[in-house]
């Protein structure tokens, strides 16, 4: 059981109190006893403070002591993979045993954000995905110059929301982490590709972990309040209109037309929402429906204490699974 943090910018608020709230809640995670902690890479949203990730991956590995923490992910064809070898083998020298990194192909953001990062036209395509991992991996073999990638190779996961990196990750033998929460029609058929192909590499055996939305309060009616926020987000989004994350207030006040409640209700359908017996109902079934190793939970909510909250009843739920430290 893990957490996946966008550090979200909420209505009213700044990216730094954003960004002070993802630390406070990587100690209490680990308090928590939840696994690992990963931060998404995502660019020019108002609404995510998570861009920098290398950066804050530092920072909250300064400031917990045993938890993994990583990317999830580094959207690979964005950046040289030397300089991601490089930061990445200078995290685990610093944070031995405790780093991961979590690859995907997206860009995270929109087409002409992704030209300034990218800095050319001519490199936007994903098709070199696969060499660029292989690229990067090759830093971190011990006889490389790259310091401090060489010899300081933190375990290296494939992400994905489709069976392209599903794939790719079997048949490199690597572990696989599938965005269930924003494309969980293909769930299913992306984890069994990635079964099917899976040839030994750095692991001997397949394993996979699902990312789920999930908002946990103490009745079902409050966890619908506190989860309709990031579904308008969401859509938002979709109509290239991003923003913070609304207010309760503000989302309950939105004229939604016809096809947008539907649309924010298959987003919310798609997501594990309600009190402790429903979380603990919708999440079992989910995870004996895929057959996964691990789940990493993202709660996108308004107020820090109800972000705080949601994961302690997680953790009360599913002591068994958790570390306590």
């Amino acid at each position: 059981m893990s957490v996946l943090d966008l550090a979200p910018v909420v209505s009213g608020s700044t990216s730094a109190e954003a960004l002070r709230n993802t630390l406070d809640l990587a100690r209490h995670a680990e308090r928590l006893g939840f696994h690992r902690y990963w931060l998404a890479e995502h660019h020019a949203m108002p609404g995510i403070a998570s861009s920098a990730t290398a950066v804050l991956i530092g920072q909250v590995a300064a400031a917990t002591s045993a938890m993994r923490v990583g990317s999830g992910g580094i959207m690979l064809p964005n950046h040289a993979p030397m300089v991601v070898a490089e930061q990445f083998g200078t995290l685990e020298a610093l944070y031995p045993g405790r780093i991961d990194l979590g690859l995907g192909r997206a860009p995270g953001t929109d087409q002409a954000t992704a030209r300034a990062l990218r800095r050319s036209p001519d490199s936007l395509s994903v098709d070199d995905f696969p060499e660029q991992v292989v690229e990067l991996r090759g830093y971190f073999d011990e006889k490389s110059k790259v310091t401090p990638a060489a010899g300081n190779e933190p375990p290296v996961w494939l992400l994905g929301s489709s069976g392209y990196s599903a794939k790719l990750a079997g048949l490199l033998g690597l572990p696989f982490a599938f965005a269930h929460h924003f494309s969980a029609e293909n769930t299913m058929p992306a984890l069994a590709l990635y079964r099917e192909s899976f040839r030994p590499g750095a692991l001997e055996e397949p394993y996979a972990m699902l990312g789920v939305a999930l908002t946990a309060a103490e009745s079902d009616e409050r966890a619908r309040e506190l989860a309709a926020p990031q579904a308008l987000s969401f859509l938002r989004l979709r109509q290239g209109n991003p923003g913070p994350l609304p207010s309760p207030e503000e989302t309950a006040a939105h004229p939604y037309t016809p096809l947008e409640r539907e649309l924010v209700q298959t987003r919310l359908r798609n997501q594990v929402v309600g009190g402790p017996e429903s979380v603990r109902r919708q999440l079992d079934e989910l995870v004996e429906r895929t057959g996964v190793n691990e789940v990493m939970v993202v709660t996108q909510v308004f107020d820090h204490a109800d972000r705080l909250r949601s994961y302690d009843i997680l953790a009360e739920l599913y002591a068994s699974s958790l570390d306590p430290r």
